[in-house]
């Protein structure tokens, strides 16, 4: 099934996996949300604490596909292997995930800026770990 939707996408001229291009929303918007909220912090009077959150909350929904994305891809083009990476891959995309969770529940409690700002550079972290273990898995070291 999976290689009958590649071999579809392939008839229709697009011939690569697809996790790497929809990976950059969620990374994206991890990064978005530090960049806004220190700008939160230099010019407060500003709406930039709510962007800060919506990237967070942006991320938080554009996981999934990416994740989809990635299992398919990692069925297509890797056989479905599980070395190392991909188990890092695996355990960093879940740890990501409970992560963005959290920080939303932190905003919804009320929690103040600077801790949130916290939460984001977490969040920020863990994108870094998921960039360096795909770059490794697809290029090695």
């Amino acid at each position: 099934m999976i290689e009958s939707f590649y071999n579809f996408l392939g008839v229709l001229g697009f011939h690569h996996p697809l996790h790497p291009i929809i990976v950059h929303l969620p990374m994206g918007l991890v990064v978005g949300s530090v960049a806004f909220s220190l700008a939160d912090m230099k010019w407060p009077d500003k709406s930039y604490a709510t962007t800060a959150y919506h990237c967070i909350l942006l991320s938080l929904l554009s996981v999934v596909p990416v994740y989809i994305a990635g299992l398919l891809d990692w069925q297509q083009w890797f056989g479905g292997d599980v070395n190392k990476w991909i188990i890092i891959k695996m355990i960093l995309g879940v740890a990501l995930t409970v992560m963005l969770v959290v920080t939303v529940q932190q905003k919804k409690k009320g929690a103040p800026q600077k801790k949130l700002f916290v939460f984001y550079l977490v969040n920020l972290a863990i994108c870094g770990g998921l960039g360096f273990s795909g770059g490794e898995l697809l290029y090695g070291g």
